[in-house]
């Protein structure tokens, strides 16, 4: 991009079911956190916070306007406040575009949701096609189940390539403060799990969670001005397929490689493999990671399989993949996408700790959303 915008500051709650913590706090814990980091206060001259961009769905908080949530202890009150009801990543994508647009210069971003309030079945359906899909109780898990079935009898991907992916990414989590998840699994351990919707099993499948996280980014001056480490959005793409399942290729991740072109051509990225040192993205359950590594053009079409076995997308390997623990850790809807830029953030402060990747300039970002990843948000992050 010729302007640059940078990552400022990066917070977030732990994750987990959050029973004593109402939605309000949730959020006021994650800003909290990132106005002690920065310094950074709400201001009307330029010299600080400007702006809030906020990421909820009415449905998952449970009433209308589910920003109303966030505002006051974001800053937004009498303000300029903007919503975005959908995956985190695209809360941030929005950001940029406004500091790019000239409105503002320094956004505070805050994305939110408490899983265990609600039955997520429901809160899925509805983002099902009314007139039949939605009439046969499907939500994202059965779809994501057909989804599976048809990308492992066509492509050959195995159950245990899947498993490794949920092995891999329960270890990483160990090292994540922010993760809920208590113990390391053995591919023996996900292979007999109790089956969820045929062929995904339990630990195959992304756990409830609640929490909240916040970022602020800001032009390149104030950036450099606020911090002597700045991460900058390099590159940034999204794409929506259609919103029927059954009119689309399932196994063909199109909307995420479309959405990956658009960032990798911002970036000036010729080669994902060789010019990205992590990558942060949104697997709801585990063969997804499999796939959105290919859509990713992380590997040719057909082998997410064979990349997870030669162990390129664990600790040490060339092509690190969620070595935060991913989404199978436990990491809230909507709030998901921006995590992965969360993480990346730190990866590339080098403030990741146990789970910090030697040497990490760029980082590729990845938030999804809709039945078997009807939309991408994909962002390239660097130093």
């Amino acid at each position: 991009m010729k302007k640059k915008v940078g990552i400022v500051g990066v917070a977030r709650t732990s994750y987990g079911k959050r029973p004593e913590a109402h939605l309000q706090d949730l959020s006021f814990e994650a800003v909290q956190k990132v106005l002690e980091q920065t310094g950074l206060r709400f201001t009307e001259d330029g010299s600080g916070i400007d702006a809030t961009v906020s990421c909820s769905q009415d449905h998952w908080d449970g009433w209308t306007i589910s920003s109303k949530n966030a505002i006051d202890g974001a800053g937004g009150h009498l303000r300029t406040e903007e919503k975005v009801a959908a995956d985190g990543a695209y809360a941030l994508y929005y950001a940029v575009l406004c500091i790019l647009s000239g409105h503002h210069d320094c956004i505070l971003i805050i994305a939110h949701t408490k899983e265990s309030q609600v039955d997520g079945r429901l809160i899925e359906n509805t983002g099902i096609e009314p007139m039949y899909g939605r009439m046969l109780g499907l939500d994202f898990t059965t779809c994501a189940a057909l989804q599976a079935r048809r990308y492992m009898d066509e492509r050959g991907i195995t159950p245990t390539q899947c498993a490794r992916v949920v092995v891999k990414n329960r270890k990483n989590a160990m090292g994540n403060p922010a993760a809920p998840v208590s113990e390391i699994l053995t591919e023996d351990d996900v292979l007999t799990a109790p089956i969820l919707a045929d062929p995904i099993r339990v630990p195959e499948a992304k756990p409830v969670a609640d929490g909240a996280c916040a970022v602020i980014v800001a032009t390149e001056e104030k950036a450099l001005q606020w911090t002597d480490r700045p991460v900058w959005v390099k590159g940034m793409g999204c794409c929506y397929d259609r919103h029927y399942p059954g009119y689309r290729d399932l196994i063909d991740p199109l909307a995420l490689r479309k959405a990956a072109t658009m960032a990798y051509g911002m970036a000036g990225v010729s080669d994902p493999r060789k010019e990205v040192d992590l990558v942060e993205l949104s697997e709801y359950f585990a063969y997804q990671e499999l796939l959105w590594c290919e859509g990713l053009g992380l590997c040719p079409e057909g082998e997410g399989g064979k990349l997870v076995d030669s162990g390129a997308t664990g600790p040490g390997g060339d092509i690190p993949v969620n070595p935060s623990g991913g989404l199978l850790a436990g990491v809230p809807v909507n709030v998901a996408g921006l995590d992965r830029a969360v993480e990346a953030a730190l990866q590339l402060r080098a403030e990741a700790e146990e789970r910090q990747v030697e040497g990490a300039r760029t980082a590729l970002v990845h938030g999804t959303g809709g039945a078997c990843g009807q939309m991408h948000c994909v962002l390239v992050l660097g130093r």
